[in-house]
């Protein structure tokens, strides 16, 4: 069997390991962070049971870096982190699979830091109806049982 263009780089399970990706790279959350410091994997999750992270999530669009913002669990104001990995990251799983092949959402994890190097102060949230809407799909998905993958 050959492997498409949209296999190719791919682990059986669809995850592309060792991403390149151009431009500006984000992370959302409400953490209050200054340049310089160190994301790392090990917090707890924002989803599901809040289970400990074996990841650090980031993405390239703004789009991803606001859900992450608007969704973070915590106190304070949502904030979007310009970020630079400093080891491998990779596809997420969580959004990368058979339905999105190639990861069009541009959404990655990496299990080491990531480091600020920015913030980006202007950003327009979700309609609080768009909002709400994301929140119950999430509600409904942790009802079923179905959690982050967090391997």
């Amino acid at each position: 069997m050959t492997m498409t263009e949209h296999q190719k780089g791919f682990t059986p399970v669809g995850i592309r390991k060792d991403v390149k990706e151009t431009g500006p790279l984000y992370h959302g959350t409400k953490a209050d962070l200054k340049v310089g410091d160190l994301l790392e994997a090990g917090n707890f999750s924002n989803f599901g049971k809040r289970e400990k992270a074996n990841y650090v999530y980031l993405t390239a669009t703004m789009d991803a870096a606001i859900w992450g913002a608007e969704l973070a669990i915590g106190e304070g104001r949502g904030r979007i982190y310009i970020v630079e990995p400093t080891g491998v990251m990779e596809d997420d799983p969580n959004l990368t699979d058979q339905k999105f092949p190639g990861n069009p959402t541009r959404s990655y994890r990496t299990q080491s830091a990531l480091r600020i190097i920015g913030e980006v102060l202007e950003w327009e949230g979700h309609s609080p109806g768009v909002l709400q809407n994301m929140m119950d799909h999430l509600e409904a998905l942790k009802r079923q049982g179905i959690e982050a993958i967090n391997d």
